[in-house]
C-alpha cells in the first residue's frame, strides 16, 4: 500500500519552522560554549560554509578572535572542534569528526579501560562516527553543494 505525504497545513509548516529555529540557536551556542570551555573566543560565524541537517546535526564554520577558522559540530552527538585546515567543507568535516571519534573510540579500548562510563563513551562515539559518516556518504544531502 502506498503511503501519502500528508501536507502540513500552515500553522503546522510555522511550528516546525520556529522548532527549526530553536534548534539551530541551542547549537549555536553550544558551539560558542564548546569553543569558549577550550579557551578559544568566537568572532563571528561564516554562514555560507556552515550546515543543518536538524534535528541530527549542526556543522559550524567559526572565525575566532585568534585568528583561526574552526569547524564545530554540534546536535545529536558530542560538541567538538577542529581548525579549518583539517576540511575543505562542511561535508568534509564530518567525514574527519567521523574519523577522529573512531580514532577515540579505540584509543579508548584499547587503553584497557573497562570503566563503564568510559565504554559508554566509547561506543557513543562509535555510533555517531557511523551516523555521520552515513550522512557525509548521502548524495542527495549534498546535491545543491558545488564540487
Amino acid at each position: 500500500m502506498e503511503q501519502q505525504q500528508k501536507q502540513l497545513t500552515p500553522e503546522e509548516q510555522a511550528l516546525a519552522e520556529q522548532q527549526r529555529v530553536v534548534w539551530q540557536r541551542e547549537c549555536f551556542q553550544n558551539a560558542q560554549k564548546h569553543l569558549a570551555e577550550k579557551g578559544i573566543i568566537p568572532k563571528s560565524v561564516v554562514d555560507k560554509d556552515s550546515r543543518f541537517l536538524a534535528p541530527l546535526c549542526a556543522m559550524w564554520k567559526f572565525k575566532a578572535q585568534n585568528g583561526k577558522t574552526y569547524w564545530v559540530v554540534t546536535g545529536r552527538l558530542p560538541t567538538d572542534h577542529a581548525e579549518v585546515s583539517a576540511a575543505k567543507d562542511a561535508r568534509d568535516a564530518m567525514r574527519y569528526f567521523s574519523m577522529q571519534w573512531q580514532l577515540k573510540a579505540d584509543q579508548i579500548m584499547n587503553t584497557g579501560a573497562r570503566d563503564k562510563t568510559q565504554v559508554d563513551f566509547a561506543n557513543l562515539l562509535i555510533n555517531r562516527a557511523h551516523g555521520l559518516y552515513e550522512m557525509y556518504d548521502n548524495e542527495p544531502l549534498w546535491a545543491n553543494e558545488s564540487k
